[in-house]
């Protein structure tokens, strides 16, 4: 295992490693209690990848690891090329820079307009304001909110403030977009938007990381579904939820 995350490591031309790479990675928030165990995972660059299981499962803690959050008790992670063991303070912020997120609750700034909510994943980046009048309309276009800029998000459905949460996620076009249970709060037809949304996103070659319940929606989809119980991988395939062990 250490020999090939070495070989992930060093860069090569023929080789493009996952854009997500974690060897016999655990997180123990209690000591001899695993909230993840011996987890190894690769994700490649433009895959779309379900993560599945119960509450308590380790999906959250999966995410947090990602974004790093939080440091695993053991093992390493690789994300968009860095080994996040090494990274700096400063180096973090740069990796989350490459990773999109959204989460089932929208988190929305209520006083601002769409247009604000979206530009202000950019300011915090100090991204130009030239850049910015010309990033912003054209992601909000890619959702379907072109129309909506000046709008509040008590003004706007759940569906479009889910939308306005994706907008924001991929204006600084990350590499990884990871959405934590991004229909959890939607009504099926809003649903299916935001994954058909997904998709395309996937489609323009961003690989996408989604964390859902939704049986009926991953057993359509039919993408590639890892399966966690009690921290442990115990699936990993391509199919439906309904093919994934239980």
């Amino acid at each position: 295992m250490a020999d090939r995350f070495d070989l992930y490591r060093a860069e090569s031309e023929e080789i493009e490693p996952p854009v997500i790479l974690l060897e016999d990675v655990s997180k123990d928030y209690v000591e001899g209690q695993h909230a993840l165990k011996n987890v190894s995972l690769e994700i490649r660059k433009g895959e779309f990848v379900f993560i599945v299981g119960s509450s308590g499962s380790g999906k959250s803690t999966l995410i947090k690891l990602l974004l790093k959050e939080i440091s695993p008790t053991r093992g390493h992670i690789m994300v968009a090329g860095k080994e996040l063991s090494r990274l700096r303070e400063n180096s973090i912020c740069k990796l989350r820079r490459s990773i999109g997120i959204v989460f089932q609750d929208f988190r929305l700034l209520k006083d601002r307009t769409v247009f604000d909510n979206v530009a202000f994943a950019q300011r915090v980046l100090e991204v130009p304001n030239h850049k910015i009048r010309r990033d912003v309309p054209r992601v909000l276009s890619i959702v379907g909110l072109s129309e909506k800029l000046r709008s509040y998000p008590d003004e706007l459905s759940g569906g479009e403030q889910q939308r306005v949460a994706l907008a924001r996620a991929l204006v600084n076009n990350p590499v990884i977009l990871l959405a934590d249970e991004p229909t959890g709060n939607l009504d099926p037809r809003n649903s299916w938007e935001i994954m058909h949304l997904l998709e395309e996103i996937n489609r323009r070659g961003t690989t996408v990381v989604v964390v859902t319940h939704n049986r009926e929606i991953v057993d359509a989809m039919q993408k590639r579904v890892i399966t966690l119980n009690k921290g442990v991988i115990i699936g990993d395939q391509k199919g439906g939820y309904s093919h994934a062990k239980n």
